[in-house]
């Protein structure tokens, strides 16, 4: 060191010890009793002694509940619960608007407008009863939910609570290797698998990630309620007096849901002791204070962010299950069409699962869209046994407005009691929709991950299928 350097810093150490002694000691008294002050404060409304009875705040007070282990998941449950039944009470009235609209009036006056034009019968019928027709199921059936789910989340997000779900579900998560966060993109998936999948952002473990987005089809979404509500009533709520039988009905539907819950907490489990071992990352949540919810953020949010982005996709991706439907049902080699050489083909396995080939044909057409499963297997049914006075026309999907005359039309077709149960449980787990797949693979870039997003839940659908199948004629023969 230069005697210019040594000068330099002998300087700027008798400069410090100057400006030292012109504060004096008592700044850094009244700084360090600054910091005890304000560790005293938060030590005080964090920690309460086992005798202070005093109640700190309207946010803690709610959290001692919302959080505890007595009344924390029984609230949880029926804050979703009453979520749910806010969405299908309330999307009954517009969706059947929408039915009437876009189904019952404006389809016959394509068809009128094709005839006026001398549209021939193959075009007429590609175009109008096949990919309009799809389309305007999927609007029908998809909006009216998503449009009421997707705002009742964002502001339970927005108040604060959902936070407060992460936090219960934490342990429960991490006991199966996954992310407590896990809870918030389960529950999105509700609304739709496809959300659910894009809401797996917030999680950032790649590994947890991967494990929310393969296990998030598991969440019932909203194009698969009607099948379960419509089923249930049609054999389960059958089974008992007509004064209870919508409370069973909508209990059976309850259980499929809480059921689905078990299966994605169970395969976090598997998954993170085989093809994604790893240990459960920590995180610190902080739970942020309640607030009013913000209400044109939050339609904004859920019904441009979420709702038109997610039924654009949906739209995109059942234009052309439409084309296929119609396809095969007028599409004919030797005495019989594409859809009736599969049916007789699939029946077998189908029959031998608890299902039929109509089911199964119904679900594999119905990829792009859920929405159109039960429009599909009405169709099929009719064509298959030729009550030509039932329906539109071949390939020309349709739904009835009463249950009991669904519900004829479905034992007419051979179906029992088991293929009821067992098609609420395919339409649980079976695998996800193409717009979901298309999400997945967006969301992850890998062909991999995509495709077991779609094996697993397929397989694991079938197995369980058979299971009850099999059980089902041990006891009960048939």
């Amino acid at each position: 060191m230069d005697t210019k350097q040594f000068n330099e810093k002998e300087d700027i150490l008798t400069n410090a010890t100057r400006y030292r002694e012109e504060i004096g000691e008592n700044f850094y008294d009244t700084m360090l009793e600054s910091i005890y002050s304000e560790a005293a404060t938060i030590a005080k409304k964090s920690v309460r002694q086992r005798d202070d009875k005093r109640i700190y705040t309207l946010d803690r007070t709610i959290d001692r509940i919302v959080t505890s282990k007595v009344y924390g998941f029984p609230i949880m449950v029926g804050l979703l619960a009453v979520v749910f039944w806010i969405t299908i009470v309330g999307s009954n009235l517009p969706s059947d608007m929408l039915y009437i609209l876009l189904v019952e009036t404006l389809h016959p006056a394509l068809k009128g407008v094709a005839s006026t034009i001398g549209f021939p019968w193959w075009l007429d019928g590609l175009l109008i009863d096949g990919a309009y027709l799809s389309v305007a199921w999927v609007v029908s059936v998809m909006l009216p939910p998503m449009a009421i789910f997707f705002p009742l989340f964002t502001l339970l997000e927005d108040f604060g609570y959902l936070p407060r779900v992460a936090f219960n579900m934490d342990s429960l998560f991490r006991k199966a290797g996954a992310h407590g966060k896990q809870a918030l993109t389960m529950s999105m998936g509700f609304g739709c698998n496809a959300a659910g999948v894009i809401s797996t952002r917030v999680i950032d473990s790649p590994r947890e990630r991967i494990i929310a987005i393969l296990t998030n089809n598991f969440s019932l979404c909203n194009g698969r309620w009607p099948i379960l509500i419509l089923i249930s009533t049609i054999f389960i709520g059958s089974l008992v007096p007509a004064h209870i039988a919508g409370l069973v009905s909508a209990m059976a539907v309850v259980s499929v849901a809480l059921l689905g819950i078990v299966l994605s907490i169970v395969l976090s489990w598997f998954l993170s002791h085989t093809i994604l071992k790893g240990e459960a990352s920590t995180f610190s949540l902080e739970l942020p204070p309640y607030r009013p919810p913000r209400i044109l953020r939050t339609l904004y949010t859920s019904l441009i962010d979420r709702t038109i982005f997610v039924l654009w996709r949906a739209i995109l991706f059942a234009t052309p299950a439409g084309l296929v439907i119609w396809l095969v049902a007028n599409i004919s080699i030797g005495d019989a069409s594409l859809a009736d050489h599969f049916i007789r083909f699939a029946d077998p396995f189908g029959l031998f699962i608890g299902l039929n080939g109509i089911i199964l044909l119904a679900f594999i057409i119905a990829i792009p869209a859920n929405e159109i499963i039960i429009p599909t297997i009405l169709m099929l049914t009719v064509t298959t046994l030729g009550m030509h006075e039932v329906g539109a026309g071949t390939g020309v999907m349709f739904e009835l407005d009463s249950v009991s005359a669904t519900a004829s039309i479905f034992h007419t077709g051979g179906w029992t009691l088991l293929t009821g149960i067992n098609l609420m449980l395919f339409s649980l787990i079976h695998n996800p929709c193409s717009t979901t797949l298309y999400t997945i693979y967006k969301e992850t870039g890998s062909m991999k991950w995509t495709a077991l997003a779609a094996v697993i839940p397929l397989t694991l659908g079938i197995a369980v299928c058979f299971f009850v199948a099999q059980i089902w004629r041990l006891f009960l023969g048939g």
